[in-house]
């Protein structure tokens, strides 16, 4: 069957079982716009490129299927990168296809020409250009499986727009399954004897693949073997919070309480994790103890210090390989149980670990002290500790970077796998889209996405496109009129020489009415209630426009003991 180029790409999207591609149209790749027209995948567009490529990683971190983000050259390419250098710290897999000028044109400054593997080769897996139109599909299906395999990242196809609609009888590419590592016997043996040894073992789980919930699966082990489990910072829906080894989750706006009871362990096994910069607070924490790292790289990118041992697995396989090994119904020969992974431990270790972040997430203040606390504003204790309430660990939350954002994670429980997005390295501007695309993907499902007031207006304009497809989320907005993080850096730093760091803000509620959504503006504590229980009830998108007090800092470490 003979079709073009820009259609074969498409029929090979459709063959990897890819829903939805987030697009802002161009004119360089008409031909692929032209596929999707009767194509099986819905085109959902978007209103800025940054906000597309978010929206792709947001589906991708939560389903576990690479997420398709589409946008035009140069400029289009230029607003997609914040979603590329996420996708490659983050570890998550994610394909951009960027419309490029005809072959004919390059090198000769062309209309807004660019050199995609100059801009791309530091922070994606790999740039592909498409410039045989009998490779297109081959090529597309190649970029599925390599963002997908190993580290999961970005990858990056450009699209000549001659070669899309040149025609070819080359048949549809369906991309090769995911090749995912097993542990050996051997690499179970030596796991467990270690863990067996140590007096103060500990698991931390991080990054993504855990949106099957082997999570809970892992954790039920650990806790019958004593081991309590620490997450790493924005990936701590790994389990749900209701396990008795639930011991906190590490990084920005951590309790102090954690973060020792992390440093203490004299075994660190991290799956998925990494001793990454945040989680180690800046390479400060947890270098001493003995160290196995579990995970698909095996270059174990952004790990820091010792690796006592390595073992090449996902979640997935590493938990269902753990768990069976550890079943008292495998083969006579195999004798490792939980009891063995115990040692000689008593129930004290995990004890004074489990439930230190219960402990962190209930000490909230109660509406009525908070009321009579002499503060403008809305006391974000006492309004997340109430979203919490209405959440019941069930919702999906969605965040971008910011001080705002600290009260959320302090507060708000995950009892559900694939229910957190939040940028690892810091980007701004994730939480709407996020939460667009979250809603897409599981409309079933509650979505909240958090933010301060810089965040919102980097890419709030997605809210268009959540009108436009149906989706339904609730956004918080925490307005205190300041970048707050660059404040705090100021205070700390530079007292009494505020710079750069101050905002004029709209009425966000106001703004989202005139989309057709619902809107509220809380500025007292005592009003939070009745809004969200509002916003809550509304049959489309909802915002909270939360007004607090500009001098507001983030919970303090040190709030809770252990």
């Amino acid at each position: 069957m003979s079709r073009s180029a820009g259609h074969l790409i498409v029929r090979t999207l459709e063959n990897a079982g890819i829903e939805r591609a987030y697009a802002v149209p161009g004119e360089s790749y008409l031909d692929v716009l032209d596929g999707l027209f009767d194509s099986s995948i819905e085109t959902i567009v978007c209103r800025q490129e940054g906000g597309a490529g978010f929206m792709a990683l947001s589906e991708a971190r939560l389903t576990g299927r690479p997420g398709i983000a589409m946008v035009t050259r140069g400029p289009g390419a230029a607003n997609a990168m914040i979603s590329i250098h996420t996708a490659y710290q983050d570890a998550t897999a994610l394909v951009l296809f960027v419309g490029l000028v005809p072959i004919a044109d390059r090198a000769r400054e062309s209309f807004q020409e660019f050199s995609l593997p100059e801009w791309f080769s530091s922070t994606a897996k790999k740039v592909i250009i498409v410039d045989d139109e009998h490779r297109a599909g081959e090529l597309t299906a190649e970029a599925l499986r390599i963002a997908a395999s190993g580290r999961p990242g970005p990858v990056v196809v450009g699209l000549p727009e001659d070669i899309l609609v040149r025609m070819t009888d080359s048949p549809e590419a369906t991309p090769a399954p995911i090749a995912e590592p097993q542990p050996s016997t051997a690499d179970l043996a030596a796991l467990a004897a270690r863990l067996g040894a140590a007096r103060k073992p500990a698991f931390v789980l991080g990054g993504d693949g855990w949106h099957e919930g082997h999570g809970a699966t892992l954790a039920q082990l650990a806790a019958s073997a004593g081991i309590p489990i620490f997450c790493d910072w924005r990936a701590y829906d790994a389990l749900p919070h209701s396990s008795p080894a639930w011991a906190g989750w590490l990084g920005y706006g951590r309790a102090d309480a954690i973060v020792e009871g992390f440093a203490a362990a004299d075994l660190l096994v991290y799956v998925g994790a990494t001793r990454s910069d945040v989680a180690s607070d800046g390479y400060t924490r947890g270098f001493d103890a003995q160290t196995v790292v579990v995970g698909l790289d095996p270059e174990a990118t952004q790990h820091a210090g010792r690796i006592d041992q390595q073992i090449l697995a996902s979640p997935r396989s590493f938990t269902t390989a753990l768990t069976s090994f550890t079943s008292t119904d495998r083969a006579a020969n195999a004798s490792i149980d939980a009891a063995t992974l115990r040692g000689e431990r008593t129930d004290e270790w995990m004890t004074s670990r489990s439930g230190v972040q219960s402990k962190v997430a209930a000490h909230r203040p109660d509406a009525d002290v908070a009321g009579a606390i002499d503060r403008t504003g809305v006391d974000l204790g006492v309004a997340f500790g109430i979203l919490d309430d209405r959440l019941g660990g069930e919702a999906i939350l969605t965040y971008g970077a910011g001080n705002a954002t600290i009260w959320s994670h302090r507060f708000i429980r995950h009892f559900e796998p694939a229910s957190l997005v939040g940028a690892r390295n810091g980007a701004m501007g994730l939480a709407v889209p996020g939460a667009v695309a979250a809603s897409l993907a599981f409309p079933e499902r509650r979505t909240v996405a958090v933010c301060g007031d810089g965040d919102f207006l980097m890419n709030g304009q997605e809210l268009a496109t959540a009108f436009a497809h149906g989706a339904k989320p609730l956004v918080i907005v925490v307005d205190n009129g300041v970048y707050g993080t660059i404040v705090q850096h100021q205070i700390n730093h530079y007292p009494g020489r505020p710079s750069g760091t101050r905002m004029v803000n709209p009425d966000f509620a106001v703004w989202m009415s005139s989309f057709g959504g619902h809107g509220e503006r809380v500025e007292k504590t005592e009003d939070f209630e009745a809004a969200l229980d509002r916003a809550l009830a509304a049959d489309g998108p909802a915002l909270i426009h939360v007004v607090i007090d500009a001098e507001l800092m983030p919970p303090a470490p040190d709030e809770i003991s252990a």
